[in-house]
């Protein structure tokens, strides 16, 4: 797998059918590993081991319901009561993050409320704060650091 932008972590690999997995911390399981798994797999690591976010508060790829349909968020981070805080969205690496990846988050959003969003894929990464009231975000250097609230 191509080298991300992100700090070099250590990842458990396993191979099995001639497929290569990974272990998920947080799904507590080996996944095949894919480019965007790739991805998702180094913004967990980011997530604990940079922004300090505990495991009990991420949670990656659960499904959701939007406008009646079933659609599946990569990554989430959980404030402690159960609201939700970051919502991510991960791109493989060759996957140009445009316009289109903005609005599906954004749609995404709808539904869940998080007050922060990230897009990255891998490669470049944008990270947003939610303004409700005026339906818009704002672009932001990076994520905050995780505090006890």
């Amino acid at each position: 797998m191509q080298k991300l932008n992100f700090q070099l972590y250590n990842f458990r690999f396993k191979n099995s059918e001639n497929k290569v997995s990974i272990f998920d911390e947080i799904r507590k399981k080996f996944i095949i590993l894919t480019p965007e798994e790739w991805v998702r797999q180094h913004v967990v690591q980011f997530l604990l081991e940079e922004k300090k976010y505990p495991k009990s508060l991420i949670n990656v790829e659960k499904v959701l319901k939007v406008n009646g349909l079933r659609k599946r968020y990569d990554v989430v981070v959980f404030n402690p009561d159960g609201s939700i805080f970051i919502l991510i969205e991960c791109k493989a690496p060759e996957i140009k993050i445009a316009q289109a990846t903005f609005d599906q988050i954004a749609r995404y959003n709808m539904t869940m409320k998080a007050q922060f969003l990230m897009v990255t894929n891998g490669l470049n990464h944008y990270f947003c704060q939610m303004d409700f009231e005026n339906e818009k975000y704002q672009f932001l250097q990076e994520l905050p650091m995780y505090k006890i609230i």
